[in-house]
This record gives C-alpha cells, structure tokens and sequence, in this order.
C-alpha cells in the first residue's frame, strides 16, 4: 500500500494556505509535518483525509485493494476536536466509532485499558479531563483497523507518561505495515520517519 500525493494544493476559506506539496508514503512509514502557525498543516491533513478539497494536484492511494479502495476508506483522522459527544459515555462513544468504522480489532474495553483508561467507561465524555478526553479519542483509532492514521497534534493535553505510551502505539501500528501522516509541533518519538516542513503561510 502507497499513498501519493504530487504537486498538491490546499486552501481554507478561500485564501490559498499550501500548495506544490509531495508525499510518498510506503506501508510501515511515518511523515512528520512540521511548520510554524499557518502554514497548512491542519489543512494539509484535511485534504488528505477528504475534508477539505483539493485546489491542484493528485493524491490517491495505491494497493488498498477492495477493502480499501480510497483514502477515506483507509484512514482514521484525529483532529484538534476530539470527535466525541460529551453527554454520551465514553463507552457509548466508542462503540459508535467501532460500528461506524467497522472492521473491529480492539473491543471497548481493550483499547482503554492500552491508553491507560480502565474503568472510566461508564463516564459521560464531558466529565474527563483534558488530557482523558485526547487519550478516549485515541482509543478511538484502536477500536476499528484502518491503515493510514492522520493526526493532527496528537499529543495535545497529554502527560509524559501518556505520550511514551502513544509512541509506542505508533511505533506499533507501522510496524505492523500501517502509515501515520503527523502534523506536530512536538516530538512524537518517531525516530525513523520521515519529514516534511510546510513553509510560511501565503
């Protein structure tokens, strides 16, 4: 599985925010996005993930197969917004995102417990902390297998000991032939994947 994107452009609100980038991305690789505010990260991922546009350019992903024929189909996005109902619990929460995603691989209760999280699922989201809240919403990216996670700031609101184990989780999911496209402003403990630095913004 590959994903390609070649000479692509991106906008938001209509103001030109990126445009010429290009991303080969192999099974068990990691980009890195780097670059200061406003330069498009946030939007980069965007496009990628289908939520925005395009404006130029070509982006596809090769090898998917029939289970996954589009990128939309291959990937989790984790935003800055956690994607969560605050008055649903975690649990619930959780549970929707596994049937809407489908092809389950961690139950509910596993993937709290890998993010340090047992026994708070009873919980409505809206009573967890912040940095409770981040790590419910990567449970999330554990409870259905896709194989392209994009992750916009997902260390946001974590502790140390929180980021050390969401390392590993990425470290864990290439290893195991996924991709990750990371934009950040912090290290993520990716040692070996790749960069790209997004310029100044238009």
């Amino acid at each position: 599985m590959r994903l390609i994107a070649e000479n692509l452009g991106g906008e938001r609100g209509g103001e030109p925010v990126f445009s010429g980038i290009g991303i080969v991305l192999d099974q068990g690789q990691a980009l890195v996005v780097t670059g200061p505010n406003g330069s498009g990260k946030s939007t980069l991922l965007m496009v990628v993930a289908g939520l925005l546009p395009k404006t130029e350019g070509r982006l596809l992903l090769e090898g998917g197969g029939d289970e996954f024929p589009s990128i939309g189909s291959a990937c989790h996005y984790l935003g800055h917004q956690n994607a969560m109902k605050a008055a649903l619990s975690v649990t619930e929460n959780l549970r929707f995102w596994r049937e809407f995603h489908g092809e389950g691989r961690l139950d509910v209760e596993e993937a709290l417990a890998t993010v340090g999280l047992s026994g708070i699922g009873h919980l409505p989201f809206g009573y967890l902390s912040t940095g409770q809240r981040r790590r419910a919403a990567i449970a999330k990216l554990l409870v259905s297998h896709r194989p392209l996670w994009l992750l916009d700031e997902p260390t946001a609101g974590l502790d140390k000991a929180s980021e050390a184990r969401f390392a590993r989780l990425m470290r864990e999911h290439c290893e195991e032939g996924g991709m990750i496209v990371a934009a950040t402003h912090l290290p993520l403990g990716l040692a070996a994947a790749k960069e790209l630095v997004m310029g100044e913004a238009f």
